[in-house]
């Protein structure tokens, strides 16, 4: 028979377990996830993020939390997004694109903040410097943008016979015009007839692809930008209905049925960045970690959407490539 005494401390240990795991959780570091995506925790790049992380030593809701915040294509709701993410105090926000980093950096000059963007922070003016980033702010940067001349001169060496090629862009980004402009030049260059379209949210594409059939554009070149990359699969299944040759910085692109890709390994940086935060929930300062440029460039090719768009690869570009899809 339990005695009263018995029964008092058994109470007094149950009542203490979820004051214990509370105390526990209050004490583990928190990383603030900021994205203008929709919500998605399963992202890959969030899950390259995520192992990086752990291989550190660090994982989720064992001895480190995640507070995500998710703009969902409202890039206007990421100011109140980052300042939450102040509020809530946590230990360094972690952003992906341009647009992210910038309101990450108005919201706060004290919380550590990583990034990953596809041009020069620099002259987006995230750092400082590459070397010497300064303050609270550092992160890797890819050759996404500067690779986007690249596209549009091998889509042209694909279809020599292109009358318009478009590049779709997203106005949203902090890069958007740098993006149309680079493409301009590139396209006069390159003497292409070359249109820019437009897409905000998933809702935009089939007015895009609308246009694109207006336009009789023979090609698609998409921008980098973080919603592209969300949608990376379903943008090459709409170019692959359309019957449309298109390039993305993006990998996932082309193995959902898009033609080619070409640009930096995207979860292989958000690994950095997982390296990156562990060595600052260690002790170190953002200000003292260079920001690591990804010089890392593939070319992925999908011959089965080639076949099906009646397309023929040069040999000299197949043997170029990182990796070609059958």
């Amino acid at each position: 028979m339990m005695r009263r005494r018995d029964f008092v401390t058994l109470l007094g240990g149950a009542a203490a377990w979820p004051l214990a795991a509370r105390a526990q959780q209050a004490t583990m570091p928190v990383i603030g996830w900021l994205s203008a995506e929709p919500r998605d925790p399963e992202d890959f790049r969030l899950v390259s993020f995520r192992r990086s992380l752990t291989e550190a030593g660090y994982a989720e809701g064992r001895n480190l939390m995640i507070e995500y915040r998710w703009a969902e294509g409202q890039y206007d709701r990421l100011p109140e997004l980052a300042a939450d993410l102040v509020r809530r105090q946590v230990a360094v926000i972690v952003t992906s694109g341009n647009t992210a980093a910038l309101a990450a950096k108005a919201a706060t000059s004290t919380v550590p903040i990583l990034f990953q963007v596809a041009s020069d922070p620099v002259q987006v003016g995230l750092v400082v410097s590459l070397n010497r980033p300064g303050r609270n702010i550092t992160g890797v940067t890819s050759l996404n943008l500067e690779v986007g001349p690249k596209k549009l001169e091998l889509m042209r060496d694909l279809v020599p016979n292109a009358a318009v090629i478009s590049v779709l862009v997203n106005p949203n980004n902090a890069d958007a015009e740098i993006q149309s402009r680079e493409a301009e030049t590139a396209a006069g260059k390159l003497g292409l007839e070359f249109r820019i379209v437009h897409a905000r949210t998933e809702r935009d594409f089939d007015a895009v692809f609308a246009t694109l059939l207006k336009l009789r554009a023979s090609a698609l070149v998409i921008s980098p930008d973080s919603f592209f990359t969300t949608e990376s699969s379903r943008l090459g299944g709409l170019t692959l209905r359309h019957m449309l040759p298109a390039i993305s910085p993006y990998r996932e692109f082309t193995t959902a049925g898009g033609l080619m890709s070409y640009g930096a390994n995207i979860p292989d940086a958000h690994r950095r960045l997982g390296v990156y935060a562990a060595r600052i929930l260690k002790g170190e300062k953002p200000a003292d970690i260079p920001v690591e440029q990804s010089t890392k460039v593939e070319l992925v090719i999908n011959m089965k959407t080639a076949r099906t768009l009646g397309l023929t690869f040069p040999i000299t570009l197949l043997a170029r490539a990182d990796e070609v899809i059958e």
